[in-house]
């Protein structure tokens, strides 16, 4: 056993979350209730990452993404500069995932929809369910995922405007995120808040007598909140992808499950399930049953997060020009969660403060209800309590809130011979 403090920087240069790869134990959300499902033997599974494998990658968006046809047109993955080597979607380390939440105007009724993610030039291993959409439907489009830099690409002359999608600034992606038509279905949402057509369900109360997170609560924010999505794929034992529902695990037989290591399925299938909390599901247009998504994740948290709700700060990585601050930038971040733009919200110091006082004080009075839950990640840490206290470590550094004469809140890590952290000591 070794101690260091904190996490090594190699380790989280920009992945800046331990990702959370399914392990052979994988938690299934069984109506509101978290159950665990043994993963079959991964054949041959998905491609572990390397040091070589290319972290920024290009995702080429179908025409009419919008659409019902649209949405079951698988997206094509490829490099962004091939001279960095190729991008797979079987590389855990390169996996980019798309997710779509559905608004009915009419009805106010939610669903959720996963776009399907295969390699340039390869087919999908089942092909995709096409939805069936409401008339007039309104889609929002997510991106996630696991390298540093997702670029979107368009197949429209329009380019990636034509269909609302966001990527970044000028040439200055955001990262791991991107959107499409983000504020006209967050705008049609809120207008059918407002005339009572859909009705946004209380987020409960946890076992600690707390409300129940939200990811605007800065108990469970990091440095680039509100990122990544909650898709989860099917990996054939071929190497082709297919989406995640029950008819394709039946067919597939011993595929592994490919997961976004997102703030969304970290609150939705560890933090909630921990503090006896529930996450709000919609219909699941690709398998049937229910889902969460990031947009069900920042709809509720607009309509329920107390004071303070943590907002996109300026000092967000992925909502940075490289190592300076840009407004413009990170309001285009907080469109695509449905966040008012600046000077709404916190400044880099009281967004740094924040954190580093509820987060530390929450994992604190919450630390045997995540000490027995399971990690995320079992590589990267021991249980759910070292991994929520390494991430926090980790996003005080990368957020640079030292400079702010403030105390990184985790003191020490204690690390087991494979590097994972098996216990961690808060600052008094």
């Amino acid at each position: 056993m070794s101690h260091r403090s904190p996490v090594r920087a190699d380790r989280w240069r920009r992945r800046r979350r331990m990702l959370l790869l399914v392990p052979a134990v994988i938690p299934v959300l069984v109506g509101g209730a978290v159950t665990v499902a043994i993963a079959a033997p991964p054949v041959p599974g998905p491609v572990r990452p390397t040091r070589a494998a290319n972290p920024d990658c290009t995702l080429t968006v179908p025409a009419a993404p919008l659409t019902a046809r649209g949405l079951a047109t698988p997206y094509q993955l490829s490099a962004t500069n091939i001279r960095n080597g190729p991008c797979h979607e079987a590389n855990s380390a390169q996996t980019a995932f798309v997710q779509a939440t559905v608004y009915d105007p009419a009805t106010g009724a939610l669903a959720v929809y996963d776009p399907l993610v295969v390699d340039a030039g390869r087919r999908p291993a089942v092909a995709p369910v096409v939805p069936v959409l409401p008339a007039g439907a309104m889609v929002g489009i997510w991106f996630g995922y696991n390298g540093n830099d997702l670029t979107l690409r368009s197949t429209n002359r329009g380019g990636l405007a034509f269909n609302h999608c966001v990527n970044g600034l000028d040439g200055s992606v955001f990262g791991q995120y991107a959107y499409c038509n983000g504020a006209a279905f967050y705008a049609a949402v809120n207008a059918g808040i407002a005339a009572h057509r859909l009705t946004v369900p209380a987020l409960g109360t946890a076992n600690d007598g707390e409300p129940c997170p939200t990811t605007r609560d800065f108990s469970l924010i990091d440095q680039d909140q509100s990122d990544n999505v909650t898709t989860q794929y099917l990996l054939s034992s071929f190497g082709n992808t297919a989406q995640n529902t029950p008819a394709n695990a039946a067919r597939l037989r011993g595929a592994t499950v490919l997961s976004n290591p997102s703030d969304n399925a970290l609150l939705d299938t560890f933090v909630d399930p921990a503090l006896g909390c529930t996450p709000w599901t919609a219909p699941n247009l690709d398998g049937g049953g229910t889902a969460t998504s990031l947009a069900l994740d920042e709809i509720q948290a607009a309509a329920y997060q107390a004071a303070p709700a943590a907002l996109v700060p300026l000092n967000d990585p992925m909502a940075m020009v490289g190592t300076s601050f840009n407004t413009t930038k990170a309001n285009l971040y907080r469109v695509g969660v449905d966040q008012p733009p600046l000077p709404s919200g916190q400044s880099p110091r009281a967004y740094c403060r924040a954190m580093d006082s509820i987060q530390a004080t929450r994992l604190q009075q919450d630390a045997a209800a995540f000490a027995n839950a399971a990690s995320p990640d079992p590589g990267a840490a021991t249980n759910l309590l070292n991994f929520l206290g390494a991430r926090l470590s980790t996003s005080f550094q990368n957020l640079g809130c030292a400079r702010f004469r403030l105390t990184d809140p985790v003191s020490s890590e204690s690390v087991d011979d494979a590097g994972a952290v098996m216990a961690v000591t808060f600052a008094p």
